[in-house]
């Protein structure tokens, strides 16, 4: 009984992670311009071509990553999850 009762917080605690996320991301995609430095410090392999090309798209990050570093597509989404989630504004 204990745990149906969390469920709906888990569920709820998700949806409220993932907005937050995609907020982020709406700053992030935003100020590409300002934080491409950022990006490049925690993924060195992205080129600066690769950086202008993606305007802050996150899919598009994410597909980079992969043919770059040779990431599986969660694994990419991962890094991306944990690399927003620390950046500030």
């Amino acid at each position: 009984m204990l745990a149906a009762a969390t469920e709906p917080d888990e569920a709820r605690q998700s949806n409220v992670s993932t907005e937050m996320n995609a907020m982020n991301w709406d700053r992030i995609e935003g100020n590409w311009k300002q934080i491409k430095g950022q990006v490049r410090q925690q993924w060195g392999k992205l080129t600066d071509d690769d950086l202008d090309r993606l305007h802050g798209k996150r899919e598009e990050l994410e597909g980079v990553l992969q043919e770059r570093y040779g990431l599986a597509k969660d694994e990419a989404k991962r890094q991306v999850d944990e690399w927003s989630g620390r950046y500030k504004m």
